[in-house]
């Protein structure tokens, strides 16, 4: 067997803001939201484009591509400056604790990689799972939130196929939720867009960052990283993307609201169901295993005075509803989709500041060892992003991809397909697992067979 093409890096540099906004060099303090993520994984999410088909020499192309992406990302990170800075850790003796901050005037900016890779398009989304050589698609493989006291908080990597461009962003997620990160990707777009004309952002960060009463000074009670940094490797996984059509949700949205007798369950419940109920049953776990469904929940329209849509940070809790194996099994999709619906319409304000209250008694860094278990799903990331409008001169993405990070047994995103209302769910599971859900009836009928034909 010929080995497979390995990654080639060319080129990288670091890239600052153009010019600092007043009050960017100040201390950027870190709310508890934030600093849970600590020991978590960088956000590694990027997309592929077609390559424009050569009108003159190609090295041209690429060198005018760089040349634009590095000059947008310099006004990018004017607006989103946290992103070029560096953690810092002030030790305090008495009592022993850290203050963990980000230093926006002492470092080199966000990191910039150039790379290429002898492959197709088609090689990287052919394959019925999604190929491990994605992976190097980006910077800061295995990094966890921590390391952004040495390393960059944001590096770009554009990776260049034969026939394609990948353009991959790992961004600290002590920085950013899922929200934030493509709100700057979004951004990003729009001013590469603007050709170096001065543009007002439609969307500009506020980076107020919101703290409970006492903030914003908020100190870890530990002395010592390893007091709660820990590393994850994750199992051995098998990773596919699953398309559903706009038409399959609305199916599964009706049947979960006809067996809930209700109009509330929306399409998304319905899926995160489906989902929940399916690798349930591909597991084969006991009766009596207590299983969880797990889904971010953007907590910015949940506090009262409501956050702005524009909080720029992490603004997200992860609720979990919960049954045994059995029940889920024995009841209908409609009774699953309820027990998320009642989760999310519960999450108010008040569960909010609860968990805040909690965080302030007693701090605590997640740590993903602990936090997932193989008997639960985790549902990630949203359809609802704005992830398709990003464009850098080569029309629309055709493919959403992201890296190793955060991936364990049961834990799937949501990404927008490319088809008004559609959505495509990338799924991590053992081998066993993965080989049971693709016969699994229940789950591939809903599943639209156009996602063999990308």
């Amino acid at each position: 067997m010929s080995t497979p093409p390995k990654i080639r890096y060319i080129s990288e540099c670091f890239i600052k803001p153009q010019y600092a906004l007043e009050g960017s060099k100040r201390p950027f303090y870190l709310s508890p939201w934030d600093l849970t993520m600590l020991s978590v994984h960088y956000i590694q999410k990027g997309l592929l484009y077609n390559k424009p088909p050569p009108a003159d020499a190609q090295e041209d192309f690429i060198k005018s591509l760089l040349d634009k992406l590095k000059q947008s990302l310099s006004v990018a990170l004017v607006h989103f400056y946290p992103l070029s800075g560096r953690l810092v850790t002030q030790i305090n003796e008495n009592p022993p604790s850290s203050l963990v901050f980000v230093d926006c005037s002492n470092s080199p900016g966000a990191k910039f990689i150039y790379a290429a890779l002898d492959m197709t398009i088609s090689d990287i989304l052919s394959p019925i799972d999604v190929p491990s050589i994605v992976q190097s698609f980006f910077d800061h493989d295995r990094a966890v939130n921590h390391d952004g006291h040495t390393r960059p908080l944001l590096t770009v990597q554009v990776t260049e196929l034969k026939d394609g461009i990948f353009i991959g962003c790992s961004m600290n997620h002590c920085i950013v939720d899922g929200t934030s990160y493509w709100h700057f990707f979004n951004a990003w777009s729009e001013i590469f867009q603007a050709q170096g004309n001065n543009i007002s952002l439609t969307r500009p960060p506020i980076h107020k960052r919101w703290f409970p009463d006492g903030g914003p000074i908020l100190n870890l009670p530990f002395k010592h990283q390893d007091e709660f940094i820990s590393r994850f490797e994750a199992p051995n996984l098998r990773e596919r993307m699953f398309h559903f059509s706009s038409e399959s949700i609305a199916k599964l949205k009706a049947k979960a609201n006809a067996e809930s007798n209700t109009n509330k369950i929306s399409s998304f419940q319905s899926l995160s169901a489906l989902v929940w109920r399916c690798i349930t049953r591909a597991r084969h776990l006991p009766h009596d295993q207590i299983t969880h469904c797990r889904l971010a929940i953007n907590n910015r329209a949940r506090m009262e005075p409501h956050l702005p849509n524009d909080y720029f940070g992490n603004s997200i809790s992860a609720g979990a509803a919960v049954t045994t194996a059995g029940e889920l099994l024995e009841h209908s999709l409609g009774w699953a989709a309820w027990k998320l619906h009642e989760l999310v319409a519960n999450h108010t304000d008040k569960i909010v500041r609860g968990w805040l209250d909690n965080w302030l008694k007693s701090p605590f860094v997640y740590q993903l060892d602990r936090m997932f278990d193989p008997h639960s799903v985790m549902m990630g990331s949203s359809p609802r992003f704005n992830k398709y409008g990003n464009e850098f001169g080569m029309g629309k993405a055709v493919a959403l991809r992201s890296g190793y990070a955060n991936k364990f047994d049961g834990k799937v995103s949501s990404y927008p397909g490319k088809e008004g209302g559609s959505i495509d769910l990338e799924m991590c599971l053992p081998p066993d697992s993965m080989s049971a859900l693709e016969s699994d009836e229940e789950f591939m009928d809903a599943v639209s067979l156009s996602h063999l034909l990308h």
